[in-house]
């Protein structure tokens, strides 16, 4: 008599799996409980109010239209410390070009622009073929460039702050509001969705996840790791001369260092977010999270009535829980994933 034995049939994940599983959860939860704090604490003073949201949400946007390629270049496993200089020297190209030399907007945003695109093709350049760590090659990009734009902005103007009167045609496009909310809001949506079509839905996609999890298998296997990276470090850059020249349009000037906050910002919004630092894992929802706790963060200790020098302790506590918060979970899934084989 015969017996046939059957397949062992894969065992059905309960709840607590299903959610391990959901990269983003953590960062979920913590853009939740902070609100709510931030809502007890600041709500009697305008924190849940539409200027509030706004405030936040405003500031979330400026961030994010960064973070989010950032995001997926440290996916890739490489960084990107030159974005901070890249807004200031953005900024200022447009100020100096338009306000001091007259020229039109379009050619100026033209050439703030080409800068960004030259700043990501030499960041690539010197990691993809000197091997040096991207967070040194960024960084000294980041001292070369700020350099620069202030001495070159002191050197015509007389000043490190250039002010011009009139974007023309680009006010709405960069500037406009509505009801307290920065049409940045809506830059900022334009990007996610690009950025999670292309991690998602692209071939493209599947490369920076692979790139980032083991560059040498991922070469081997047929991966241009290479092409990956300066794609990646051409977004990041022209991603900071997009902030960069639509703050000069919104403010009507330009300020040599006004971009220095975003050095260190973006990577830790992408961080609280859940992106890990060795590369290899991360999704956009979590960087999205990451940028509106950092947001909601930013903006909430002015509406609490806090000392706002107290606004790095948070930053730091949070980034540091968030490290925790996410290694852990990451580890716990997959431990719960291969048990389940």
């Amino acid at each position: 008599m015969e017996t046939t034995l059957e397949p062992a049939r894969p065992r059905k994940l309960g709840l607590v799996e299903r959610l391990l599983r959901v990269t983003w959860l953590g960062p979920a939860i913590a853009a939740i409980v902070i609100y709510i704090f931030f809502g007890i604490f600041g709500g009697a003073t305008g924190f849940l109010s539409v200027a509030g949201t706004a405030g936040w949400l405003n500031t979330a946007a400026e961030l994010g239209i960064i973070a989010v390629p950032i995001g997926l270049l440290m996916i890739a496993g490489e960084f990107d410390l030159s974005t901070g200089s890249v807004v200031g020297a953005s900024a200022i190209i447009v100020a100096l070009g338009s306000g001091f030399y007259g020229l039109p907007v379009a050619l100026t945003i033209a050439m703030a622009l080409a800068l960004g695109l030259l700043v990501g093709v030499f960041n690539a350049f010197l990691v993809n073929f000197t091997k040096l760590p991207s967070f040194i090659v960024t960084l000294a990009s980041n001292f070369i460039l700020a350099g620069s734009a202030l001495g070159l902005s002191r050197l015509i103007s007389g000043s490190s702050n250039v002010s011009y009167r009139d974007a023309g045609w680009a006010e709405p496009l960069f500037s406009s509001k509505w009801n307290f909310f920065n049409v940045s809001i809506l830059w900022w949506l334009l990007a996610i969705l690009i950025a999670a079509w292309v991690l998602r839905q692209t071939r493209f996609g599947n490369w920076i996840l692979a790139t980032g999890g083991n560059a040498d298998a991922a070469r081997r296997a047929g991966v241009p790791v290479s092409r990956v990276k300066l794609i990646l470090f051409i977004w990041t850059a022209l991603s900071a001369s997009f902030v960069g020249i639509m703050s000069a349009v919104m403010y009507n000037q330009g300020n040599a260092a006004q971009g220095q906050g975003y050095v260190f910002q973006t990577a830790i919004a992408a961080v609280i977010g859940g992106v890990l630092l060795q590369g290899g894992f991360g999704t956009v929802t979590g960087i999205v999270l990451g940028c509106i706790i950092y947001g909601i963060v930013g903006l909430g200790l002015f509406y609490t009535g806090w000392p706002t020098d107290w606004l790095q302790t948070f930053i730091g506590a949070l980034l540091v829980i968030a490290v925790l918060t996410n290694n852990l979970i990451r580890n716990v899934a997959l431990n719960r994933g291969k048990s389940a084989r």
